[in-house]
């Protein structure tokens, strides 16, 4: 193989090899978006439940129009919110408002660690 043909081929897989690192990139921002989007998903599933739990159960007291009660959440839903949030932060998502949601990628935040410290 000439000189000229091994340079040229040198500079084809560089450029193969720049083309693969591009859609490296794009394919992790792909999985933290859909990473993301889960985390909303179950957190709004689990509020979801609660408040259907909540409404049935005030229906089964016999009361024919629950949605005439003010929304008071019992203090054992706020203990398990904040024990969700607190394993969201160890799983590695922000639990602060300034990121909330996002995949926490350079070690701990302290806006959420103040939020847990509360």
């Amino acid at each position: 193989m000439e000189k000229r043909n091994v340079f040229l081929r040198m500079q084809e897989m560089e450029a193969q090899m720049e083309h693969l690192h591009s859609d490296l990139g794009d394919l992790k921002l792909l999985v933290k978006e859909l990473l993301e989007e889960n985390n909303r998903l179950a957190l709004e599933n689990e509020r979801l439940r609660i408040i259907l739990k909540r409404e049935a159960q005030l229906q089964e007291d016999g009361d024919p129009s629950p949605t005439n009660h003010p929304h008071v959440i019992p203090e054992d839903v706020v203990g398990e919110g904040y024990d969700n949030l607190a394993r969201l932060y160890h799983e590695g998502f922000h639990i602060c408002n300034v990121y909330y949601g996002h995949l926490r990628t350079e070690g701990d935040c302290l806006f959420c660690l103040s939020f847990l410290n509360k």
